[in-house]
């Protein structure tokens, strides 16, 4: 069943997340007088912004403030990628203030990621699921971070839901080149890469069909013999999606200039203090299964909700494929296999997932689809619950994601 034509209702849209900003960010700035003293001289904004200010927000406020630095064996600031804090230092220009900067970048990203979000899913599903889908995304756990946290993952989730959505329109080149924005924006941006050479091909195969007249099996996503031979109909109008690599490619050639080493950002990932080194102690998730066993519980259960949250996007993927075809099945599965493999114990994969977004949609679809209609509400109130929890958490300085 095909969406109803209705108009986007992006204003209401953008309300809700604006009503979300303000409660949360009174969650973060009552929050923030539990957390223990640290070094906070750096800070010069508004104390109530400071619950935002955590972690890896002083690596980012670094780079923006005095660069890049690198130094073998020892964590380093070029494990971050560039496109987040060099804006941050673009917009410290207009605002005097880092910390301002980073979390209004943040939180103006997060809410042009969620409109376009909506306005990505509005055509491809019902109405309900739709709304649902953009329910999910603003509530998911992890989602605080697109509401002000001085993070680069609402901006990541703005050039790639963006790039996807020029794409469909057909401007591969504008989708290219903000792909290459997302490419050089976080290390999974691979994923935004591969998912718009599939998705070009797909459309591709698609186009095709219909000058012929050919009906596409499901909901006209082509076999996968069909995008193969799609390659022969490359034009080069369809070249323009590869400049999504060039951002990779363009740190990777600063890295080397600079620092000697293309792929450092990969090497300092195994640092001390961050020891996610590649392997089967990795990959097998042994420091996880240890915590799990001997504790702290504590950390054992925020590492389990962030391992639980990567399962059900996993199991969502057969569904994005259903729904939504091979160009986002792709995006979805690179995205989500590069943190599971890379992370010793799940930390930090609640933020991948946030970024998956055709899981959203899915889990929208799926939520209004299935006949336990106490479902939705059951797991949009248990989402709401989690998020508050987890906000506050975080404006505490718990480690989080």
């Amino acid at each position: 069943m095909a969406a109803p034509e209705r108009r986007y209702p992006w204003e209401r849209v953008l309300g809700a997340f604006v009503l979300v900003t303000v409660a949360l960010s009174a969650l973060v700035a009552w929050s923030e007088q539990f957390r223990p003293p640290g070094d906070e001289s750096i800070l010069q904004g508004p104390a109530w912004l400071d619950g935002w200010f955590q972690y890896d927000a002083g690596w980012y406020h670094h780079i923006a403030t005095v660069g890049y630095e690198y130094t073998p064996g020892q964590q380093s600031s070029i494990a971050f990628f560039p496109v987040y804090p060099l804006s941050v230092r673009a917009l410290t220009s207009l605002t005097g203030d880092t910390q301002v900067a980073g979390s209004l970048l943040a939180v103006a990203a997060g809410a042009a990621a969620v409109v376009l979000f909506g306005r990505w899913v509005w055509p491809r599903l019902p109405r309900p699921a739709a709304l649902t889908a953009i329910a999910l995304l603003m509530l998911y756990p992890y989602a605080f971070f697109l509401y002000g946290a001085m993070y680069a993952d609402s901006l990541f989730l703005l050039c790639t839901v963006g790039a996807f959505l020029l794409l469909e329109r057909r401007w591969y080149w504008a989708a290219g080149l903000v792909g290459a924005l997302a490419t050089a924006g976080r290390p999974v941006g691979v994923a935004v890469a591969v998912g718009l050479v599939v998705r070009t091909l797909e459309l591709i195969a698609q186009d095709r069909a219909a000058r012929r007249g050919t009906v596409l099996v499901g909901r006209g996503t082509p076999a996968w013999r069909e995008l193969l031979t799609a390659v022969r109909d490359v034009r080069w109008r369809h070249v323009g999606v590869l400049v999504s690599g060039a951002g990779l490619a363009l740190w990777c050639l600063y890295l080397w200039v600079d620092f000697g080493n293309p792929l450092a950002f990969v090497e300092v990932e195994s640092a001390p203090g961050w020891n996610q080194g590649v392997g089967p102690k990795t990959w097998f998730k042994l420091v996880y299964l240890g915590t799990v066993v001997k504790g702290p519980y504590g950390i054992a259960a925020l590492l389990t909700l962030q391992a639980l949250a990567c399962l059900c996007a996993v199991l969502l993927l057969r569904r994005v494929w259903r729904r939504f075809g091979w160009g986002y099945a792709a995006y979805t599965a690179v995205v989500l296999l590069i943190p599971i493999l890379g992370t010793k114990d799940f930390m930090g994969t609640g933020r991948y997932v946030l970024v998956a977004f055709p899981v959203m949609a899915a889990a929208g679809d799926l939520l209004t689809t299935t006949h336990r209609r106490w479902l939705r509400p059951l797991v949009l109130g248990t989402c709401a619950v989690l998020l508050l929890v987890l906000t506050s958490l975080y404006g505490r300085s718990v480690a989080v994601s």
